[in-house]
């Protein structure tokens, strides 16, 4: 018997996409999460779609309806669209009213059908505004250069928001191709360490830093090896988003071109005269030479 295949679907995590290939098919309710992980402007798209079709389908239901409604011209398509405007929003002017028994039942049953329209489209717009989300940016690049006297790798981020995080939390993912002993290749992923780790408090912008020794997975990295493994690194946070008092995760991901030798990121802080800290969020993606690093 032959397999039946299913349309490849699409999925993407950060810059790589994904085709998943014979994958089981969501249920109906699924239908819920799709519909929250539009974009804004899909989101309004799928609105005006839906609320248009059910219009047209219940002013197809009138116009077959004959004199179902007084004061309608029998078969008058627009008449019965607007009329169906009307009543799927309750507003009832009263110049036009089921005249019939098949009226009155297209009528109950818009209304019923409105009303839980109306209902769920409600909630989907309370969770999209409700749904906390982390104003994050992470540097574009990473860099690897000297820091304190050791080899260091380095991405910063920092938080958009003007009111600070709270208990956030910071990794790095690495992953390269690796030969096994089988004479296949795999991909690994490792995790490094990174100082500062947790932060209880994240107001504005922060270097993250993993120190390159020979426990590290990166100890004699140079830029051919990340090439020839095809290295890739996942940075992220996860904190505590203080208003909304719910976590929220942000990540980046960076291939081996984005990792910068002997260069170091740009202070960002300046320190006022009455002790307060100015922090330039336009800088910070900017880098420059670690003196003594070629």
């Amino acid at each position: 018997m032959k397999q039946r295949t299913h349309r490849p679907i699409s999925t993407r995590a950060g810059r790589t996409e994904f085709l998943k290939i014979n994958a089981a098919v969501g249920g109906w309710r699924d239908s819920y999460h799709w519909v929250l992980s539009l974009t804004w402007p899909r989101f309004a798209l799928f609105l005006v779609n839906s609320y248009i079709v059910i219009n047209l389908l219940f002013a197809t239901l009138y116009a077959v309806g004959g004199n179902c409604i007084a004061d309608m011209t029998p078969g008058s398509f627009p008449q019965a669209f607007f009329f169906s405007v009307e009543t799927l929003a309750t507003v009832g002017y009263g110049h036009n009213y089921p005249a019939t028994v098949y009226g009155h039942i297209i009528v109950t049953i818009e209304i019923f059908l409105g009303m839980i329209w109306v209902a769920v489209i409600t909630g989907l717009i309370f969770v999209r505004f409700a749904r906390p989300t982390a104003r994050i940016v992470f540097s574009n690049i990473l860099v690897i250069a000297p820091h304190d006297g050791r080899l260091s790798l380095m991405f910063r981020v920092a938080n958009l928001r003007h009111t600070s995080m709270a208990e956030a939390e910071f990794r790095i993912i690495y992953s390269r191709d690796e030969r096994v002993k089988e004479g296949e290749d795999i991909r690994r992923f490792y995790e490094l360490k990174v100082y500062p780790e947790r932060m209880i408090s994240f107001p504005a912008a922060l270097v993250i830093r993993h120190t390159i020794d020979e426990q590290s997975p990166l100890f004699g990295v140079t830029r051919d090896t990340l090439e020839n493994e095809d290295a890739f690194f996942i940075a992220s946070t996860l904190s505590l988003e203080l208003v909304m008092a719910a976590s929220v995760q942000s990540a980046q991901d960076y291939a081996w071109e984005d990792v910068r030798f002997g260069e170091r990121f740009v202070d960002v802080y300046t320190q006022l005269e009455d002790g307060r800290l100015t922090v330039d969020y336009g800088r910070l993606h900017d880098t420059e030479p670690v003196p003594g690093s070629g």
